[in-house]
């Protein structure tokens, strides 16, 4: 008697441990993961010479270019 009650607790171990199973992989699907995708970054010069990383989406869309002169005129010489 006691193998077969033995193998019947191990099927109902079995059985627990599917259903188990189961509902933690039905839980992990509904779960959105998170990407791990950085946000977009621009490395940029200050007027004073430091290099600073600015995020892109905080930047204006200028189409404009800037000319030589104007260049010249934004570094300031120490």
């Amino acid at each position: 008697m006691q193998v077969e009650d033995n193998k019947v607790s191990r099927r109902k171990l079995l059985g627990w441990l599917g259903v188990v199973s189961l509902f933690s992989a039905a839980g992990a699907a509904l779960i959105p993961w998170k990407s791990s995708k950085k946000p977009a970054t621009v490395k940029m010069l200050t007027q004073d010479g430091q290099l600073v990383e600015i995020d892109a989406t905080l930047l204006a869309s200028n189409t404009t270019k800037v000319s030589d002169k104007e260049l010249q005129n934004w570094v300031k010489s120490k």
